[in-house]
């Protein structure tokens, strides 16, 4: 008996000593809700970063908003009084210009497009800009895919089937001028507010990836999808910077390990999930209209009337030129 009894006690303490007393656990904001590309990326980051730190390092995801709007969790994360936060990059923009270049309308045509222009060389460019303009820095690249629209009114596949609409978007310049191109003002409206807009009929549609509208339940409010494929949504992880400066050399390569696995589960989910996905939203009752013409009256709209209109802010026609080039594609005179 008392030679079980040390054995199970030796065990015991071997056990303890292979688990760490403690392991830092990091608050990380989700703006979307549970099931969608920004949970799914969270939590690649979180296993992965466990597994690179031994289990000294850790995080808790805060989904739909639980920490605030997306942009209120960029000035967390800069002043230090949040951790990490996933969200739309439409929502660094405001923060960091240059980045907005991903948010032109029809710049980004391919989830290949997506993944090579964010794990390149300009990606890397708009890590060290947002550090030095938002006090943040990105550690991971999430992919939702396109933004399509949706509306509780009717099916649109034209511009002209726009008018009228009343369609929500993000406190956006660039979005908010591409509707603007396309014939019609829309409202700019955090997120935390949309889908209840939807409901009481504030306002008619909005625009998401099919992944975004089934994590967020739209089906629930809204009827019509339109495949209007004019944003790649690219959602970027983030760290405060004031953090990430503070952690040792190895807790530091930990982190950014771990951002680049969870990257990489990242796109591999949009490529097994977004067309199952939207199979489901069409089950729910959804209807899905193809643009007419594929797209070219709203393609030619918006790059002629918006990136002109951008070439200022987002540091200068070179950068978009720069984008362009990385993709073998023409550069704009």
């Amino acid at each position: 008996m008392k030679m079980t009894i040390k054995l199970l006690a030796g065990t015991a303490i071997c056990l303890m000593a292979s688990v760490p007393a403690f392991a830092a656990e990091y608050r990380i904001a989700v703006g979307d809700g549970a099931g969608g590309t920004q949970e799914a990326l969270g939590k690649a980051f979180v296993e992965a970063l466990e597994k690179e730190s031994g289990g000294e390092m850790t995080g808790k995801l805060f989904v739909n908003g639980q920490l605030g709007d997306e942009q209120d969790t960029v000035t967390a994360a800069a002043t230090g009084t949040l951790d990490f936060s996933i969200l739309a990059i439409n929502n660094i923009t405001p923060f960091s210009p240059s980045v907005g270049t991903l948010t032109l309308p029809y710049v980004i045509l391919s989830q290949d497009d997506a993944e090579k222009v964010t794990q390149g060389e300009v990606g890397q460019q708009m890590v060290e800009q947002t550090i030095e303009d938002a006090g943040v820095r990105i550690i991971g690249w999430g992919y939702s895919g396109f933004r399509v629209l949706t509306n509780s009114k009717k099916p649109v596949s034209t511009v002209a089937d726009l008018q009228g609409l009343v369609v929500r978007v993000p406190k956006n310049e660039i979005m908010i001028e591409t509707y603007k191109s396309w014939g019609i003002n829309p409202t700019p409206m955090a997120w935390g507010e949309t889908f209840a807009a939807l409901q009481q009929k504030v306002v008619d549609g909005q625009d998401n990836p099919y992944m975004t509208v089934n994590a967020m339940k739209f089906y629930e409010v809204q009827k019509y999808i339109t495949d209007l494929r004019y944003i790649f949504s690219i959602e970027p992880l983030i760290v405060s910077e004031a953090l990430f400066e503070s952690l040792s050399e190895d807790e530091q390569q930990h982190v950014l390990a771990a951002g680049e696995a969870a990257t990489q589960a990242s796109a591999a989910f949009l490529r097994e999930q977004e067309s199952r996905i939207r199979d489901e939203l069409v089950s729910r009752g959804m209807e899905i209209t193809k643009p007419a013409d594929d797209e070219k009256e709203f393609i030619e709209l918006a790059t002629t009337n918006v990136w002109p209109k951008f070439y200022d802010q987002i540091g200068g026609v070179e950068v978009l030129n720069g984008v362009l080039a990385s993709l073998g594609r023409d550069p704009v005179q």
